[in-house]
């Protein structure tokens, strides 16, 4: 049964998701605009195998949003919850910015990291468009939501929707236009000394059609790293859980199949 739970991190609350289980630990960071719940379907796939704790990061789904969207202050926040809920060693998941806290984890406390999976975001992220869509803050109702989206372009855009709530003065998302902003531009950088650090086993997810991470920077990125597995989904944009969600678990699944037991873990028998 999924548990929400909350903790606080200097000053800052945020709240995970539990998909629960007693197998080996998985934290899951969603990207932006995204929170835990986008997760959901590759708990289900997992299940009975390993326990996926996903992160709302901060200025996302439940947790608050702080001024403070810094690397080091989503490191942090990773670096509790592994803490907190006594998952180490655990594989980190990561999409787009959770990706990059990812491997800026594994490389800042190797001791946590047991393997890495790196959905759709690169080493070096000056180079991606800044998106900060212009919708109002509230719209009337829902009805008027998916009216906007669809005309948009992002109805196929379910971590979008996962964020809809209703407030007093109208339907809304879960995170500031601002909030996004800001930490997209701290987000911009060249991180190859962070992606080049780790040496545990990674998987490398990317789709060709993505707007985020091109293709031979992904295989630039499998190159020169070491023990890394890259797997490409030709016909695939940049949210490969949701556009491609039964090969995303695959890949993930077989990757984790591969990775060796760690000292007292109850090693399942492979997938079939």
């Amino acid at each position: 049964m999924t548990e929400r739970g909350f903790q606080t991190v200097r000053g800052v609350r945020l709240s995970w998701l539990d998909f629960g289980g007693d197998g080996a630990p998985l934290l899951a960071l969603h990207g932006h605009y995204s929170c835990a719940r986008t997760f959901a379907g590759l708990a289900r796939a997992l299940a009975g195998r390993w326990r996926v704790v996903a992160l709302d990061q901060r200025g996302h789904g439940w947790s608050d949003a702080p001024a403070d969207t810094s690397r080091q202050a989503y490191v942090d926040d990773a670096i509790a919850t592994i803490e907190h809920l006594r998952l180490a060693p655990a594989v980190v998941l990561g999409h787009s910015l959770g990706g990059v806290n990812a491997y800026q984890l594994a490389a800042r406390r190797t001791d946590l990291v047991r393997a890495l999976v790196v959905e759709d975001v690169g080493a070096d992220t000056r180079s991606v468009p800044d998106f900060v869509p212009d919708w109002p803050e509230r719209f009337e109702s829902m009805r008027d939501v998916l009216a906007y989206s669809k005309e948009r372009g992002w109805m196929a855009d379910p971590y979008f929707l996962e964020n809809l709530v209703e407030y007093p003065e109208g339907w809304g998302f879960r995170f500031s236009r601002i909030g996004m902003r800001d930490s997209q531009r701290a987000m911009e950088g060249n991180w190859w000394s962070d992606w080049l650090a780790s040496s545990c086993p990674a998987l490398l997810l990317h789709g060709h059609k993505s707007w985020v991470l091109r293709t031979h920077d992904a295989r630039e990125m499998a190159a020169r790293r070491s023990n890394v597995r890259l797997v490409e989904f030709p016909d695939c944009g940049h949210t490969i859980h949701d556009e491609r969600p039964q090969e995303f678990c695959g890949a993930v699944a077989e990757f984790l199949d591969s990775l060796p037991s760690v000292s007292g873990e109850t090693v399942a028998e492979p997938r079939a």
